[in-house]
């Protein structure tokens, strides 16, 4: 079972919810207050072991992210209680559309399992001989559900968006999640590293704007390759928390079908993860990171 550490209190603001990583509390002004924490999410489990700072990189990171890209985005203000000065930030109220909208560039994670199964990744046919790290001929749009607090995101295909929220609205999420992706994708290409997937989550305005919302083109949300290590047909070396994964499944003896919670992270497995995210923000921002 999945359990929640307490949520900071705030004063002035009431808190309405907490997710794997993120606590969202309500301010005075009506605004959002969105909070980023050290928590580590793994297998649908949280882990009883933060990673210092991670709430912080994850933050700045979908800052520098927001400035660059084009699009409408849900941030209000970086002005935020002391509290939780650095990992926050205020952002406006949005009617959030029930689906994860996943842009796949290269073959990985779930993606990987579908297509090795059926040939498909969520219904969309790919041509043969594809394995672990391969380049996809196009990039593809993979949604998924929005699963419930420890429970696993689900792949669907396109028509379970249309049926979410109409054909009109899955065309516009699908026509966004995919530039926003081939831009991010060449950033990070500048910079030596590969965005091989990445999701993201969009809300609507009142006027029926989409924006994007939550986090974007972070390591937990996405998965971010080293350009000179790739080599398709094996596990990539990574920036995110595929550091954590592999050491639950491989190294620390947990069996992820016992039902039993995941073992307290090594320091050195901390320390490694901790690394992996500094390094994918300073290399893709080209600025230092302060804790």
């Amino acid at each position: 079972m999945t359990i929640l550490p307490q949520a900071v209190e705030i004063p002035g603001a009431k808190h309405l919810h907490s997710g794997k990583v993120r606590d969202l509390y309500e301010l005075e002004s009506g605004d959002l207050l969105m909070v980023a924490s050290d928590r580590m999410s793994a297998f649908d489990w949280i882990l009883s072991t933060p990673i210092p700072d991670k709430g912080k990189v994850l933050t700045a990171m979908s800052l520098w992210w927001f400035e660059q890209l084009g699009v409408p985005n849900h941030i209000i203000s970086t002005d935020v209680p002391a509290e939780v000065a650095g990992r926050a930030v205020v952002c406006e109220k949005l009617d959030m559309f029930p689906v994860e909208c996943v842009a796949r560039g290269y073959l990985s994670g779930t993606g990987l399992l579908d297509y090795n199964a059926t040939g498909e990744v969520c219904g969309i046919p790919l041509r043969a001989g594809l394995v672990e790290g391969s380049r996809l001929d196009e990039p593809i749009f993979t949604p998924a559900t929005k699963a419930d607090l420890g429970e696993h995101d689900e792949n669907v295909s396109y028509d379970a968006v249309v049926a979410a929220v109409g054909a009109e609205t899955a065309d516009a999420l699908r026509k966004l999640t995919l530039d926003i992706y081939r831009e991010a994708h060449a950033r990070a290409e500048q910079r030596g590293i590969i965005l091989a997937d990445t999701k993201f989550e969009f809300g609507a305005r009142a006027d029926g704007t989409i924006v994007l919302a939550d986090e974007v083109l972070t390591p937990d949300s996405s998965r971010f390759w080293p350009a000179e290590q790739w080599a398709p047909g094996k596990q990539q070396p990574s920036y995110d928390k595929q550091i954590v994964r592999d050491w639950l499944q491989f190294e620390s003896g947990w069996d992820r079908k016992s039902g039993e919670a995941p073992p307290p992270l090594s320091d050195e497995v901390i320390e490694r993860t901790r690394s992996a995210y500094i390094d994918a923000y300073e290399r893709l921002t080209g600025r230092t990171f302060t804790s």
